[in-house]
């Protein structure tokens, strides 16, 4: 069969990576690669596809999940991370898996829950709390934790405006 893109984050390893997998792989035989590769996390590790709530069935096949565009995958020891997100004074918790990205847990802390018009939410940032940390709405949560402790915290906090 034809290799797929498959592009992955992962409990140490920040930058989106890419690998060119056949579509008849299982995401066991994937997770033990990445393993390998990277030395970046246990067998007790989960696989996730991206966004996803819920790690991957090990026996699944890489074409039952991928797109035309391919597929995202995050790996990580922590089946959850417990978020926290202040703002104006007032603090969100909520549990997503390692493989939200931080546009989706902004989404959700911004719109849904300190209720802000989309307009207003694009110019918030989510800021690592106690950091200058603006991580870009395509990472995955994940990256920003070590796999011992599987929790964050964010400030949303609004974009420099720039003076012209």
């Amino acid at each position: 069969m034809k290799p797929i893109d498959l592009f992955y984050q992962g409990e140490g390893v920040g930058q989106m990576q890419h690998l060119e997998i056949d579509t008849t792989e299982t995401f066991a035989s994937l997770k033990q690669q990445l393993v390998a590769r990277h030395e970046m996390a246990d067998e007790d590790a989960y696989l996730f596809v991206e966004d996803a709530d819920d790690p991957l069935d090990p026996a699944q096949r890489l074409g039952d999940v991928a797109t035309v565009k391919g597929l995202k995958v995050h790996l990580h020891r922590c089946r959850h991370i417990e978020v926290t997100v202040s703002f104006n004074g007032q603090t969100v918790e909520r549990r997503f898996a390692p493989s939200a990205t931080i546009r989706r847990v902004k989404r959700w802390a911004a719109e849904r829950k300190f209720n802000m018009p989309p307009d207003d939410a694009s110019d918030h940032s989510l800021q690592v709390s106690g950091t200058h940390n603006q991580p870009a709405d395509s990472v995955h949560i994940g990256t920003l934790t070590n796999g011992k402790v599987c929790g964050l915290a964010f400030d949303l906090v609004p974009d420099p405006r720039v003076q012209g």
